[in-house]
């Protein structure tokens, strides 16, 4: 006797599948952003989750330029790490729990970005090698609390790398690729990298150009 499958299910799940694949990625609401339209950014010591040290402040190091070129006053980024110091204020984590009152309070800013590296430094597998810095932020109203924009980026120096010469040509480019990168420290100008993506103005989904720039408005 032979057994008859109910393929009904099966047929529904690809559907839906296949449907969830082609769906059109919804653009991003920038509501709020536009209602706010902030003039000058603060910008706090990242939080660091990796297990790199420098991670915090070598990501730190790159975020004015990004901002500045998509048209934001940007508080100089030593300045408020000092002033929080001063204040007995050392850590990152505390200082992204100071409320947004007295930040305004403290710095007059219209916004605050805070920053939170989820990957940082070089990784080394047997056939590959490279320094992947990957973070997220979210820019917060210092005026009402709210959030006017998330966003995420990623960068690694295995970008655009080729490999040649076999299996063994790969594990000696992997070796070589480690030393180079872990000696002079090659996750820093891939930090840069990650926070040109996390911060310009004008890609998909990224922060609205600025009032110093010629393009406000016109996103």
């Amino acid at each position: 006797m032979s057994r008859r499958f109910n393929l009904r299910p099966f047929i529904l799940a690809a559907a839906a599948l296949l449907a969830g694949a082609c769906a059109t990625p919804q653009p991003y609401d920038y509501t709020a952003f536009k209602e706010a339209r902030p003039k000058s950014l603060l910008v706090l010591p990242p939080l660091n989750n990796s297990p790199d040290v420098n991670a915090s402040y070598s990501f730190l190091s790159h975020v004015t330029l990004p901002l500045a070129e998509s048209g934001y006053y940007v508080l100089p980024v030593t300045l408020v790490d000092e002033m929080f110091r001063e204040n007995g204020v050392t850590d990152p984590g505390q200082m992204h729990e100071v409320p947004a009152a007295k930040l305004k309070e403290i710095f007059g800013a219209d916004a605050v970005l805070y920053i939170k590296i989820g990957q940082y430094g070089t990784s080394y597998s047997v056939i590959s090698s490279e320094s992947r810095v990957s973070a997220e932020a979210s820019l917060v109203d210092l005026t009402s609390g709210g959030v006017l924009w998330q966003g995420s980026a990623t960068a690694s120096s295995a970008e655009g790398r080729s490999s040649s010469g076999g299996l063994v040509g790969m594990l000696v480019q992997a070796i070589v690729s480690q030393i180079v990168e872990t000696i002079s420290d090659r996750s820093h100008p891939v930090a840069g990298v990650t926070s040109m993506r996390l911060l310009s103005a004008g890609r998909p989904g990224g922060l609205l150009f600025g009032p110093r720039s010629p393009r406000f408005g016109t996103d």
